[in-house]
């Protein structure tokens, strides 16, 4: 059986509850969703889109942490609070991923952890 390894980083917030910031398991990474808190713990405040810069940030520290790069993502799952502001976080989530267009899904959600507007997680590769 495959060895599960927790995947932690300073450089992304520490988890808030009893989880990982990430899962490998073989050349598989899960990550826990993240949300735009800062590495030290602070909310990002402002528009969907900052948030939603933070909430990439986050994700891309701990797939550094795993030995990937956002390029190595299969998938994403994106929530977010207000389906209204689903062009702004898709213009985000472009910029960042650029020519990289993993599978996603997107739903909207009644409240995300501490009232935020947009939570991402994903799965990704570890290159060999």
């Amino acid at each position: 059986m495959t060895k599960l390894k927790k995947v932690q980083t300073q450089d992304a917030p520490q988890a808030i509850g009893p989880y990982s910031q990430a899962v490998q398991v073989g050349s598989l990474l899960f990550t826990s969703g993240q949300i735009p808190l800062t590495p030290d713990g602070k909310l990002v405040e402002g528009d969907v889109r900052a948030q939603t810069r933070q909430v990439l940030a986050n994700l891309e520290a701990v797939l550094k942490a795993a030995g990937a790069t956002l390029n190595d993502v299969i998938k994403t799952t994106v929530f977010i609070k207000d389906m209204n502001e689903f062009a702004q976080v898709n213009e985000v989530y472009g910029e960042i991923f650029g020519e990289h267009k993993p599978a996603r899904s997107c739903v909207e959600v009644a409240r995300l952890p501490k009232d935020v507007r947009v939570e991402i997680e994903c799965i990704a590769r570890i290159p060999d």
